[in-house]
């Protein structure tokens, strides 16, 4: 991940101006440590901080066309860029950075080319001839971008928030799958699957082995690297299956001549947590390079106030996901990696939280799923790229690879339903599709572990100590007047409350406020499908454990609810393999 910040329609254009923007893009510099750049144009400036994944020698930005009318600050890897420059031929590149493509690709298509990349991206484009702009996002939101606007009339565009939001009047989180063009004013979406729009239900039939493929060829895509990398590994299902196609085709990548065939591994949690037996397991099966790392619950609270300035939201979930992320995330870059592949997304497109148990029809689950995939740039999305850039690591996400969205979104959802007494569990279609018998991905009982929220997944008292922690700090009449203090997306819990109080002293406008979204949820569900289940409003909370008569570890403080969770946590076993019971 790198850091972009651009500022077109100064007012001010003297070198105190320019010093300034030096300044601010510096707030970034975590992003990118490796080397830092400044173009100016007149009233224009764009600014970049590398980290150097891909061509470290000569992918130096911003990026230009061949007479550098044309300048481009990208943040993002385009994993198709060099087939894009097959179509390019007449063209001369000045790097072999795979983002220059887009300076050129302008050239060639105008402002139309943007659904022409297979990648995650964030860019600004400068074109000086006539000194319009644009602005563009990559279609899920994997990295982040915020749009501001200034009183003397300037447009601002920065990764993070931190480096707009003091000299903004207003300013907000650029949409994903959007571009902003100055010639109009106005954004539009670019990005316009079928599933975008909830009403269509899509009626196509599952197929186990094009959905593998789909997967396996999402992440050998992003097996380019010119850096040591490595894969998170939390034991769960969706890392697993990330580190075993991994380990399928290291030995063949272009990066295994440079630096080596056996894939490292990385997992955190308390010890003795959940996480950390099953990570092990799948590594000693895979054969990787594991490392197992620890924190203490205190050494989580410590970091607190450092992790809500860099991922930049009080949501409570994403808070206490991103915590054990970020101390993982330093302890890795520690030992010379500078990417890691990760298992996010899979939940969203598949149903995979605990809650969907409760889906009521088909139509419902599809709709819910499409609800998550669309706030996934709020979420695990934010998470998984702010936690990891605060310590100059990249994170990549097969599973939002557009194709393979676009092909799992057109599933018929009654595949994805979880039918307990057909001994389909949430994400069956998935875990059926690597149930390959001859040549096995990973051991059965892996294969149909239940879901782990990250969160929950590092260690249960991780979750237990920080709301004891808050509940030192926040008290029953602060609470009681949390919707006077704060009565936009009011706090509450006390954890929630705390974490408020931390975002606001760094962040205290009412347009950084407003960049977070709230509302009622259960075990990481939207608002709507609170209401498949009049029980859940009466235990509103992001972890898994909040699932009850879901989660085989939910939250019991009656005798009652472990009599109803004791009843319902039982799978049926069929001969897609050996189910928890």
């Amino acid at each position: 991940m790198c850091g972009i910040l651009a500022v077109l329609g100064c007012a001010d254009t003297s070198l105190s101006k320019r010093s300034r923007i030096i300044e601010l893009s510096r707030r970034l510099r975590h992003r990118g440590p490796d080397w830092s750049g400044l173009h100016c144009y007149q009233d224009c400036y764009l600014a970049h901080q590398r980290l150097a994944i891909v061509d470290p020698t000569s992918g130096d930005q911003p990026l230009y066309n061949e007479d550098k009318s044309v300048v481009v600050t990208v943040n993002g890897e385009i994993y198709n860029h060099q087939e894009l420059k097959e179509k390019l031929k007449s063209h001369q590149f000045r790097t072999g950075s795979d983002c220059e493509v887009i300076a050129h690709l302008y050239e060639e298509y105008g402002e139309e080319f943007v659904d022409m990349l297979d990648g995650m991206f964030s860019f600004v484009l400068l074109d000086t001839r006539d000194k319009s702009f644009i602005a563009a996002r990559d279609a899920i939101g994997i990295t982040p971008l915020y749009i501001g606007w200034g009183l003397d009339g300037s447009t601002w565009f920065a990764s993070e928030m931190k480096a707009l939001s003091d000299d903004c009047e207003r300013f907000m989180c650029f949409p994903p799958g959007h571009i902003y063009s100055s010639k109009t004013g106005e954004m539009r979406r670019w990005y316009n699957p079928p599933w975008y729009n909830e009403s269509i239900i899509p009626s196509t039939p599952y197929d186990p082995l094009v959905l593998r493929e789909a997967f396996e060829k999402a992440v050998v895509k992003r097996l380019m690297t010119d850096v040591p990398f490595g894969v998170l590994l939390s034991g769960g299902l969706d890392s697993s299956l990330v580190a075993a196609v991994v380990s399928r085709h290291l030995a063949n990548a272009r990066i295994a001549r440079q630096w080596g065939s056996q894939l490292h591994t990385f997992c955190i949690g308390l010890k003795g947590s959940p996480d950390l037996k099953a990570a092990q397991e799948v590594a000693d099966y895979l054969g990787t390079f594991h490392h197992e790392l620890h924190f203490t619950v205190q050494e989580g609270i410590d970091a607190l106030e450092e992790v809500i300035y860099h991922i930049e939201t009080y949501d409570v979930t994403t808070i206490r996901a991103s915590t054990p992320m970020f101390l993982m995330s330093r302890k890795i870059k520690s030992m010379g990696v500078k990417m890691v592949l990760s298992g996010e997304g899979s939940d969203e497109i598949f149903g995979g939280y605990l809650y969907f148990h409760k889906a009521p029809n088909k139509e419902e689950f599809h709709q819910e799923t499409c609800r998550k995939i669309k706030g996934l740039h709020q979420y695990d999305c934010l998470r998984a790229n702010k936690s990891t850039s605060a310590w100059g690591v990249e994170a990549r996400v097969p599973f939002l690879d557009k194709e393979f969205i676009n092909l799992a979104m057109d599933m018929d959802p009654e595949w994805k339903m979880i039918k307990r007494n057909e001994g389909r569990i949430e994400k069956w279609v998935l875990r059926n599709a690597f149930d390959d018998e001859e040549k096995p991905y990973l051991p059965k009982h892996i294969l149909y572990r239940q879901k782990e929220q990250f969160s929950d997944g590092v260690g249960y008292s991780w979750i237990d100590g920080l709301k004891d922690h808050a509940n030192q700090h926040v008290s029953d009449s602060m609470l009681a007047n949390a919707n006077f203090v704060y009565p936009e997306n009011t706090p509450t819990t006390k954890e929630g409350y705390y974490y408020r109080t931390i975002f606001e002293r760094f962040f205290p406008k009412n347009a950084a406020r407003s960049t977070v979204p709230g509302g009622p949820s259960i075990a990481c569900s939207t608002a709507k499908a609170v209401e498949w289940d009049a029980a859940w409003a009466k235990n509103l909370d992001p972890s898994g454990r909040a699932a009850l008569g879901v989660h085989e570890s939910a939250y019991e403080d009656s005798k009652e609810k472990e009599a109803v969770a004791a009843n319902a946590n039982g799978f049926v076993a069929s001969g897609a393999g050996e189910i928890p019971v």
